[in-house]
């Protein structure tokens, strides 16, 4: 799932097989990241089906071959790689799947890594994308996303079925925690002045104590010169405590 979101993600041209075990493999012809398929409604279910049980396979392979320009008989109609991938990964969360994220990503501050970003569909992904410009937890991107859960949920398994998401922090329910080192979340803590594990009332008096002495307006016997110095020091402040929040 991950290779073939890439391959439509980078709008590649080739010839993309799909070998399921010892089974003789199947190919897809690929233009410009979309899936070449014949005429017909029933063209596209047929070819939907087939990437469906390929994809289901444990052991499976995938061999593209870039740039081999073919045009197979009959192939007037295109399905986007990258809306399929998503489309069928999102059909995979049901109400249990959905807890068990819930339960697994508590605590877990959530980004999107720049180069794999989807295209936004509507107005609610560009709300769900640009609350995770910045790594957020959970709770902090449902309001500022203002979508239903079970929707940015089937989102989030989305972005994680093709690796797209970043995790920052121990995610919970999984052998082996792995602490993600956040070099922004350290430079933040060093900018306010604060340790790790510091709680959000620290953080907030940190932040206060900081605005006080470098916003501008707070101080007006400041020339012009040292007037852009405040800005730009509590412009660096503010972004520091927006990545702790």
């Amino acid at each position: 799932m991950r290779l073939l979101y890439r391959l439509g993600h980078q709008s590649a041209s080739g010839v993309i097989t799909l070998s399921a075990r010892a089974a003789r493999g199947e190919m897809f012809v690929l233009r410009r990241g979309q899936v070449m398929v014949g005429e017909g409604e029933l063209a596209k279910k047929a070819l939907v089906a087939r990437l469906v049980r390929l994809v289901s396979v444990d052991e499976l392979t995938c061999v593209f071959e870039g740039g081999v320009a073919v045009y197979p008989p009959g192939a007037t109609n295109q399905i986007s790689l990258t809306g399929w991938t998503r489309a069928h990964l999102e059909s995979q969360l049901d109400g249990t799947l959905a807890e068990v994220m819930v339960r697994e990503l508590a605590g877990v501050r959530l980004s999107v890594k720049p180069e794999l970003l989807p295209a936004a569909i509507d107005e609610a992904d560009r709300r769900m994308l640009a609350a995770m410009t910045i790594p957020r937890r959970l709770d902090q991107i449902w309001p500022l996303a203002r979508t239903p859960r079970f929707r940015l949920l089937a989102f989030l398994h989305f972005l994680r079925g093709i690796d797209a998401l970043d995790g920052i922090g121990v995610v919970a329910e999984r052998s082996g925690p792995h602490r993600v080192v956040d070099r922004r979340r350290q430079a933040a803590l060093e900018m306010l002045g604060i340790d790790e594990g510091a709680d959000l009332e620290t953080v907030k008096r940190a932040y206060r104590r900081l605005a006080r002495t470098l916003h501008p307006d707070l101080q007006p016997e400041a020339d012009a010169p040292r007037r852009k110095i405040l800005e730009r020091q509590f412009a660096e402040v503010t972004a520091a405590y927006e990545v702790l929040l």
